[in-house]
């Protein structure tokens, strides 16, 4: 079994209840036609860096994603784990969301979590 998380690049005065009106638009397929957030762009890239999400090492024995490639709008990085991925991968997404002053989402139980500047 996986689990999802995502991570959303909201106002600093964005609301847990914003944050889940935002992913179920994604989810209906509506997705702002805007540049890509430069805060979701650094966390693309420094979580890629380190766990690809595209070629043979995305879908490799001990990769994290039960998905590849991860799901990147603008505003937003949804990421599919597999059930068995290392602690170490989940400290990394909580680290880097809060270094930079993401959300962050549990699709399983809608816990958003938001950056440590807003908590």
């Amino acid at each position: 079994m996986s689990f999802d998380l995502v991570v959303w690049a909201m106002a600093p005065s964005a609301a847990p209840e914003a944050v889940r009106d935002a992913n179920e638009r994604c989810a209906r397929g509506e997705h702002p036609q805007r540049p890509a957030d430069p805060r979701v762009v650094a966390f693309y890239d420094a979580l890629t860096s380190t766990y690809p999400d595209r070629g043979a090492r995305a879908t490799a024995p001990g990769s994290p994603w039960a998905r590849a490639p991860l799901h990147a709008a603008a505003d937003h990085i949804q990421m599919r784990l597999d059930e068995n991925c290392p602690d170490v991968v989940l400290e990394t997404i909580e680290r880097l969301a809060a270094e930079l002053n993401l959300d962050l989402l549990d699709l399983q139980d809608g816990t958003v979590y938001p950056p440590p500047a807003r908590v």
